[in-house]
């Protein structure tokens, strides 16, 4: 090859990379590096593993493309809004919220960031969207079918409790979910003809005294209502509900886990798993106003064999023939 022809190669490749890099280099620069705002009611639970396995499954890996920012409210919900005030700051893209007590103080800071809901219970008639088709604001995500367990729930009471009449229901006066649940509930134990004692725990603290309010008035069962507060400790409950001879039932399977009787509810972890198709369709461009709300419907039955042999219930065997897990 000839000298001249030698250079003439040369700089056609250089020319060749020269234009290449530009474009590598702005691919590069262009990829967005998103934030996640995370609001959680409590503290972290392993629920929450969810949503990052969830993020993990749509190819985003946490710290290259994006930011989890977490606020823990430690079931203090006064705090959501200062979590949101700091989000609208950071200018996050998407606010994950895990819990229902949240939803509301963000979207009185922010009706612009979307805002992905992880778990909620009735958003069309707390106010949160427009419709599920069609949630028509910057509210999107995941609702409970939590309202439609409490006769399921009851049932079940009713099946391992002999001659149960009196059923308490443990909810946090604070959580945003309260009424609902409460008419729910009410609802559910005129229907079975159960008379319903309700009592009220706003906090840890307080768990001693509205479990000696149930003793007193002579229930026989105990229906505990979602909440961060209560999520936080499980285990706590499931002590006092043993303490006073009482049998329980819960929202999720981390409460029969710690000890309490039977759970029968939605599984958060799959919840926030799917929240984590929101984000990533809004990270693609979709606006939650055009998002429809899912609403899964299954629920799971866990038992927990060691704690009906602590309160001498004997399980009948159509209950274990509906369980998707027994703890021994």
């Amino acid at each position: 090859m000839r000298r001249r022809e030698f250079l003439t190669l040369l700089g056609g490749a250089a020319a060749a990379s020269s234009n290449l890099w530009p474009r590598a280099a702005c691919a590069q620069q262009g990829s967005k590096l998103w934030r996640v705002g995370i609001i959680v009611g409590g503290v972290r639970t392993p629920p929450y593993d969810g949503f990052l396995q969830g993020m993990r499954e749509h190819g985003y890996v946490s710290g290259r493309d994006y930011v989890a920012d977490w606020r823990f409210a430690d079931g203090r919900y006064s705090r959501m809004t200062g979590f949101a005030e700091e989000f609208v700051r950071l200018k996050a893209d998407v606010i994950f919220v895990g819990t229902a007590a949240a939803v509301d103080p963000v979207r009185q800071v922010t009706r612009t960031i979307p805002i992905v809901m992880g778990y909620s219970t009735d958003p069309v008639g707390a106010g949160f969207v427009a419709s599920m088709a069609r949630p028509g604001g910057n509210v999107t995500g995941l609702a409970s079918s939590a309202d439609d367990a409490s006769p399921k729930q009851l049932e079940l009471l009713a099946a391992v409790v002999p001659g149960l009449t009196r059923v308490g229901l443990l909810q946090n006066p604070d959580s945003p979910n309260y009424a609902p649940i409460l008419k729910s509930t009410q609802a559910a134990a005129l229907a079975a003809g159960l008379a319903l004692v309700p009592a009220d725990a706003r906090d840890l603290q307080e768990l001693d005294d509205a479990f000696a309010v149930l003793t007193r008035e002579r229930v026989q069962a105990v229906r505990v209502a979602p909440d961060a507060v209560f999520f936080r400790r499980p285990e706590r409950i499931a002590e006092l509900a043993l303490q006073h001879r009482l049998p329980t039932i819960f929202p999720q399977r981390e409460y029969a886990d710690a000890g309490g009787l039977l759970s029968y509810g939605e599984n958060l972890k799959e919840f926030y798993r799917r929240a984590a198709t929101f984000v990533d369709r809004i990270f693609k461009g979709a606006r939650p106003a055009d998002l429809p709300i899912e609403q899964p419907t299954r629920l799971n039955l866990v038992v927990n064999r060691k704690t009906a042999d602590a309160l001498g219930l004997t399980i009948p065997l159509q209950v274990y023939a509906l369980a998707d897990e027994v703890i021994e």
